[in-house]
């Protein structure tokens, strides 16, 4: 007869935290398509010079407070969750939202209960009115989150996550209820693509006024500021939105350098005025996918077979894209992604990921299209009210 399910509290800086970062390994073990950030992006390393998520020296942890869980049962671990309040993200909206994130769980409802309690009554007893997740530890526009529910037979790109069907389920049974979807499109790179799209782009080309330039990689932590600085501005009705701050940028810039193509990252200028950019990335994950095998996926195996790779990689993800307001339907989208394509075309890039995309951003998920995407994954964001 099974034991009952208890709860460990893991607080920020405990050395259990590397079992909550391990367990996710042995619950999927097996799953071709799961694809795990790597243990330093958590953990953090010297050697690499990162700040691991689950750290205290992460700069995520100046505006906010965290814990974790880890659920067993007979001294076995099924199951984590984080909890965290983002008082950054509340001082934007000024709103009271818990999150849960970190979610990972056998195919037990007992156990997701029993976790998902856990970041309720935490969350609940410091005041916050709703809970929402999954994500990492909160759910901002830039973060890796959500539930996958729909596209399961594809392995994700960089920073988006993949899980097990019955997750959905374990979620809203418990009660939570969906708040947001968001959606990848995909796109054949090789393809001639969208006579129409290359019909509109020559258009604004013979308009002038639109100059593209290409990133810079001699000065990458300044084209990553001025990324971000559009994107800031482009995404700041967005539901979810929190603006991305410069420290954040440059550990963005700094996780970026070893496979940035600067052909992918372009920036539109109207009148010498920079008005818009795309910021296309050749996917990594498509290397650091756990094998499997006896030799193991230690974060070493995975970075040399990436090192080993980085330059033949067929998949890209279109991870930021934006146009400041003031100089929308000017066709500058179409002017971006065609000359994307178009480069795209001329290497060895065979298809490209757009995401995350808001189920109700018409304007985005109109130019998907438009370039000849469809969609093939949804991920979603649930909440739960505590009051």
């Amino acid at each position: 007869m099974p034991g009952p399910v208890r709860v460990e509290e893991v607080p920020l800086g405990d050395r259990k935290l590397r079992e909550f970062a391990r367990l996710p390994w042995r619950l999927n073990r097996g799953d071709p398509c799961w694809t795990p950030p790597l243990n330093a992006d958590l953990l953090g390393s010297r050697l690499l010079g990162v700040p691991g998520l689950l750290t205290p020296a992460h700069p995520y942890h100046r505006s906010a407070d965290v814990t974790h869980f880890i659920a067993r049962r007979d001294g076995k671990a099924l199951g984590r969750v984080s909890a965290a309040i983002n008082h950054r993200f509340n001082e934007h909206y000024r709103g009271r939202y818990g999150f849960f994130g970190f979610f990972e769980c056998v195919d037990d409802q007992e156990v997701a209960n029993a976790l998902l309690d856990a970041a309720r009554d935490w969350t609940a007893a410091r005041g916050m009115e709703v809970l929402r997740g999954p994500g990492e530890y909160s759910n901002a526009t830039h973060e890796r989150q959500g539930v996958l529910i729909d596209g399961f037979d594809t392995p994700p790109t960089v920073e988006l996550t993949h899980n097990p069907p019955y997750y959905r389920h374990l979620i809203e049974a418990y009660g939570f209820v969906k708040a947001k979807d968001y959606h990848a499109y995909r796109v054949a790179v090789a393809e001639t693509g969208s006579e129409r799209l290359t019909r509109v782009a020559a258009a604004v080309r013979e308009r002038g006024g639109i100059t593209i330039r290409c990133a810079d990689l001699s000065r990458l932590r300044e084209e990553v500021r001025l990324i971000v600085s559009i994107y800031n501005d482009a995404w700041a009705a967005n539901w979810g939105f929190l603006p991305i701050t410069d420290e954040e940028a440059d550990l963005l810039a700094d996780s970026l350098k070893p496979i940035l193509d600067p052909g992918l990252v372009r920036f539109a200028y109207v009148h010498g005025e920079p008005a818009a950019m795309i910021g296309t990335l050749p996917d990594p994950n498509w290397a650091l996918r756990p094998r499997w095998r006896w030799y193991g996926d230690s974060d070493a195996v995975r970075l040399a077979r990436l090192f080993a790779l980085r330059r033949r990689i067929p998949r890209v993800r279109l991870m930021f894209f934006g146009i400041r307001p003031g100089f929308r339907r000017m066709g500058i989208d179409a002017l971006l992604f065609d000359e994307m394509l178009a480069y795209g075309r001329t290497k060895h890039y065979r298809e490209c990921d757009i995401s995350m995309l808001l189920e109700d951003n018409d304007l985005i998920l109109r130019a998907s299209k438009f370039m000849g995407a469809n969609r093939y994954k949804t991920w979603r964001i649930y909440d739960l009210p505590l009051m």
